[in-house]
């Protein structure tokens, strides 16, 4: 089977696409030419010589672009080894915040809202975590990465969170959280999104669409939690998985004419294989609709990481386990 490329793809049809579509982000131009020009000696290249054979070898210069499957792929890689050093050395539970569909295009039409997803995720668990105990006001290790696209690349900003099932409290060292009750987390995501919402965009604007959620989401916004991650080995592989990774793996690309290109995915809601196929032009605004703006930070550290080491220093505090 022929192996198609975004960067083909790309290649074919990114000048015509850019011509003719209006309001294209500077940063999308910038990081598709990246992925056009990867590996490509005239944008630079290292020269080896050999000093047994005198042969030279040129090793072209990779785009360093998060957008590109090649280099993304690396970036991933690299950036999982370095979180897996910062987690606590405990079991961890892998949560997905969701947003209705009504939500999605005000994350995408004022980008800098992708801010309050992070926000408010965080602020979900740390205060349950504080209405648990507010003397010791306990805090979780928490990272959070933000995904823009669903399975078929359409807009659906989420948040993937890493939380470890425990926390340092102020005087307690360590005590575990196991039971996490997911109905009020939802009906909790729910509402401090919101009001977070609103304190930005203003109640005369946002005040009577916030009540229309409410009315069609009774039972809060979807919160997902999949099974503990007990071990280094599985942490480090979800956090491969679930951070910095570019929206679509070029596996999935089964056909490419020139005209249309024909991708498959795994429905979310019952695991069944779609295929679809979609103009090419389409299947590029799919892709470059979810490049960050320049200098937006996709993963978020919150809680406790380093500190947690710094309070087990204290010789006096007492260990709890729950």
């Amino acid at each position: 089977m022929a192996k198609f490329t975004i960067k083909q793809i790309m290649s074919d049809h990114w000048d015509s696409f850019y011509l003719q579509t209006p309001n294209v982000r500077p940063v999308v131009n910038k990081e598709v030419l990246k992925i056009i020009n990867c590996q490509n000696p005239d944008f630079g290249h290292a020269l080896y010589l050999c000093e047994h054979c005198g042969k030279f070898k040129c090793v072209p210069f990779t785009c360093k672009s998060r957008f590109c499957n090649c280099c993304g792929i690396k970036y991933q890689q690299q950036r999982a080894l370095s979180l897996s050093a910062k987690l606590i050395n405990c079991k961890h539970r892998h949560i997905v915040f969701t947003i209705p569909f009504e939500l999605r295009f005000i994350f995408r039409k004022n980008r800098k809202l992708l801010n309050v997803l992070f926000k408010s995720a965080s602020q979900t668990f740390l205060d349950w975590f504080y209405s648990l105990n507010k003397s010791q006001n306990f805090k979780p290790g928490i990272i959070c990465a933000l995904h823009t696209f669903g399975r078929d690349l359409k807009w659906n900003p989420h948040i993937h969170m890493l939380i470890s099932e425990g926390a340092s409290g102020n005087s307690i060292v360590w005590k575990e959280f196991h039971h996490f009750p997911y109905l009020m987390l939802r009906k909790k995501w729910q509402t401090t999104l919101l009001a977070n919402l609103e304190k930005i965009l203003g109640k005369s604007y946002f005040r009577s669409f916030k009540n229309f959620i409410y009315s069609h989401t009774k039972d809060g916004f979807y919160v997902y939690a999949k099974p503990s991650l007990s071990s280094s080995y599985d942490v480090v592989n979800y956090i491969i998985r679930y951070i910095s990774r570019p929206a679509m793996a070029q596996s999935r690309i089964i056909d490419y004419d020139g005209s249309f290109v024909t991708f498959w995915y795994q429905r979310h809601e019952d695991n069944k294989k779609i295929i679809e196929k979609i103009p090419v032009f389409e299947f590029i605004q799919r892709l470059i609709i979810h490049i960050p703006d320049e200098q937006f930070k996709m993963l978020r550290y919150c809680g406790n990481f380093m500190s947690f080491f710094n309070i087990y220093c204290k010789k006096d505090i007492a260990y709890s386990s729950a």
